[in-house]
């Protein structure tokens, strides 16, 4: 073309040149004007570069941020040197993160990182690419509370409830559903009219989420339908009272468009995973529960499972007959002597409490005690027994038959009451009776709920001239070192070890106890004696006391009265002087 080689060469460079600061312009016009956050850093991290969308999300100006570390405010510092080992690894790291604002407020954003290589392959740069992502977020949580929620009361609704349940069953977790509906609905909405019946869902699902024992726990399935997930448990107690409680919580009378409505309700239970292996079957079950409670007359609760309702059934009903008996003075006192094991004399009694029922029938304290320790009936039969016990020994005393301690047990739920000591000097006092013929025994599960509270609450005790017994030694978790600080009087060796001492094993066992509660200056009691084996037993391991059927059952009031004019007549015998002749 005529042209020299030369001269085409430095024009093409020229013209490459030009292309390459035109590109140059572009990616910077790019970057001043997308809405991403763009920040170009040198391999430690100082910031050599911003654009402006970095200072509008984060607020830092572009003078503020050269030079400085990139760093992220509420992550420690270990965040960045992961990031920084993964760039080594992969050449990029990208993950959804959480910064604040200059002006404080928090933003959530989509980070990048990437390598940026020379010509020949070195990592000089790094390039963070980050975008705000705050109102997307908002939207996907609006969404997702949208789709989990009930529009009408804003309880969870069915679809969250279906999937909560499918990932309890999933993770073969211990569970309770109790599902219910109100007694006749139909007929507040066809007499009252539908808007009256959505009002009054919502102010009883205002009333139930109320109350923290529903907390995160109430789903409405639709209808006047309603479930309580109760997740991690099969306790028969907990479920029960979770139930009576919800009952009496729909029975309180709502207030609705100038309508005060009673209204009742009918709940089935089921437990996984005895009463169904999946979702479906549960809520099925569940369902059928439900209406078989209707069906007996509504107002209660139902178990699917037909042993599990017999048991709660029986529960409820023994639970009613406390409650009775205690209104009409069905709980009575029998008195077990307790015997010195040299002299064969009696030095006390333990006060035994005994229900027995109109009819003549007993019930056994094995059946209602538990019962009552868990409704807190407990408490007032306490106050019974030692109330009458109190009353009963005073009169013998009076009567010259009589001047040891009457033992009265204290249950782990009378032990914790605030005002324990006041209730039982209330109980002296009005009986009349000195505090030193007064003896309670603890077991010693109630004293290792809360060492440091018991010892407290014994001292008190022990200052008021009340000796102290612990009870069912040996069966619990004390410590020796807890031991050596309990204010007691009395060590009492439970049945099962007297029964044991047939063994060299069980023969050790009582003589250990009997070792450390003398070395504490303890006397010993020993429990259920009944052979004369074991009292010979007993009295070569310098045993104290012993309390069991070898003397004597738990008698009445009058058959212990009765046995104690026989002592007093053997002691008048033992004691009599021949006449001179």
């Amino acid at each position: 073309n005529g042209k020299p080689s030369r001269m085409t060469g430095t024009l093409k460079n020229i013209h490459q040149i030009k292309q390459t600061e035109e590109q140059l312009q572009l990616f910077a016009r790019c970057l001043q004007t997308i809405s991403d956050a763009v920040v170009i850093c040198n391999t430690d991290f100082q910031i050599l570069e911003v654009n402006p969308s970095f200072s509008k999300i984060t607020g830092k100006s572009r003078e503020q941020s050269l030079n400085q570390r990139f760093e992220l405010s509420l992550y420690p510092s270990r965040f960045m040197q992961d990031i920084r080992q993964q760039m080594l690894i992969t050449g990029t790291w990208s993950g959804e993160i959480q910064e604040q604002h200059v002006n404080g407020e928090l933003y959530q954003a989509e980070l990048t990182f990437a390598q940026i290589k020379d010509e020949q392959g070195n990592v000089n740069q790094y390039v963070a690419v980050f975008s705000d992502i705050t109102e997307r977020k908002q939207q996907e949580a609006e969404l997702k509370q949208l789709v989990s929620t009930d529009t009408l009361t804003g309880l969870p609704n069915r679809a969250l409830f279906m999937q909560k349940l499918a990932e309890l069953v999933k993770a073969e977790t211990e569970h309770a559903l109790l599902v219910f509906d109100l007694d006749n609905f139909k007929k507040i909405n066809d007499s009252l009219g539908h808007e009256l019946g959505d009002n009054l869902l919502c102010k009883l699902s205002n009333r139930l989420t109320g109350y923290s024992s529903y907390h995160n726990k109430l789903y409405r399935l639709g209808g006047d339908e309603f479930a309580i997930l109760l997740d991690q448990t099969n306790d028969l107690h907990q479920i029960t009272t979770l139930a009576k409680e919800l009952l009496m919580q729909i029975n309180q009378p709502l207030l609705v468009s100038q309508h005060e409505l009673a209204i009742t309700s009918s709940v089935g239970i089921v437990l996984f995973p005895d009463d169904g292996a999946d979702p479906q079957a549960l809520l099925r079950n569940a369902d059928t529960a439900m209406y078989h409670a209707k069906s007996q007359g509504a107002n209660r609760y139902l178990f699917f499972n037909d042993s599990m309702n017999k048991q709660a059934v029986k529960r409820l009903q023994l639970e009613n007959l406390i409650r009775h008996g205690l209104k009409e003075d069905h709980f009575v006192v029998y008195y077990q002597p307790k015997m010195d094991i040299l002299s064969g004399q009696l030095v006390g009694m333990e006060a035994l409490v005994r229900f027995i029922t109109p009819k003549g029938g007993i019930i056994s304290p094995a059946n209602f005690i538990p019962v009552a320790e868990e409704t807190g009936q407990i408490i007032e039969i306490g106050e019974v027994v030692l109330r009458k016990a109190c009353l009963a020994v005073k009169s013998w005393i009076d009567q010259g038959l009589f001047q040891g301690r009457v033992a009265v047990n204290l249950s782990s739920r009378q032990f914790s009451l605030p005002f324990l000591c006041e209730l039982i000097d209330d109980t002296l006092q009005q009986t009349e009776l000195p505090s030193y013929h007064l003896e309670l025994e603890i077991t010693e599960g109630t004293v290792m709920q809360s060492p440091p509270q018991a010892i407290e609450v014994m001292k008190k005790l022990r200052a008021r001239g009340i000796h102290l017994a612990m009870d069912d030694f040996g069966t619990g978790y004390s410590s020796l070192a807890y031991l050596k600080q309990f204010p007691l009087n009395t060590l009492k060796i439970d049945k099962a070890f007297i029964d044991d001492m047939n063994t060299a094993r069980g023969r050790n066992m009582v003589d250990t106890i009997m070792t450390i509660a003398h070395n504490l200056s303890l006397s010993v009691v020993a429990e259920g004696v009944e052979l004369e084996t074991q009292l010979e037993i007993l009295r070569k391991l310098r045993c104290d006391v012993i309390q069991g059927y070898y003397y004597s059952k738990p008698l009445s009031e009058d058959g212990f009265k009765q046995f104690l004019l026989e002592q007093k007549h053997k002691r008048t015998k033992l004691t009599a002087v021949p006449a001179s002749s």
